[in-house]
């Protein structure tokens, strides 16, 4: 079994900062991809940030410069650095990772349980 586990929402004031983390545990051979998603109420699930299979970082471009995706490998850890917060970055963002258990399986997707953001004064 394979498990995301996100940390680090919470409430910020507009032109604040948070810093999320997701950390993959379990049976991982290799991860393919990471990265974050997001689901603003009445809205669907948008990609924020995420590492691809092929090396590249996708920004959504309503985030480009002011969230930053890094990762730590050893740790299997993603995190989103997120500045200059505007309230319409509110929603839950979830924690999304394309993973292989081993070396013959292609890689299954997780999700997170996702964790609440809210921006507001």
């Amino acid at each position: 079994q394979v498990q995301l586990v996100e940390s680090g929402g919470g409430l910020v004031q507009p032109g604040g900062s948070l810093r999320l983390s997701c950390a993959a545990s379990g049976s991982i051979f290799s991860i393919d991809a990471m990265g974050w998603y997001r689901q603003a109420p009445g809205k669907q699930r948008e990609l924020v940030a995420m590492f691809t299979s092929g090396g590249r970082i996708n920004y959504a471009d309503s985030v480009k410069g002011r969230f930053t995706i890094s990762r730590d490998n050893a740790k299997n850890t993603v995190y989103l650095q997120m500045s200059s917060l505007k309230p319409e970055d509110t929603a839950v963002f979830y924690c999304n990772a394309a993973i292989r258990r081993n070396y013959y399986r292609p890689a299954d997707d997780y999700w997170g349980q996702g964790t609440q953001v809210t921006v507001s004064s």
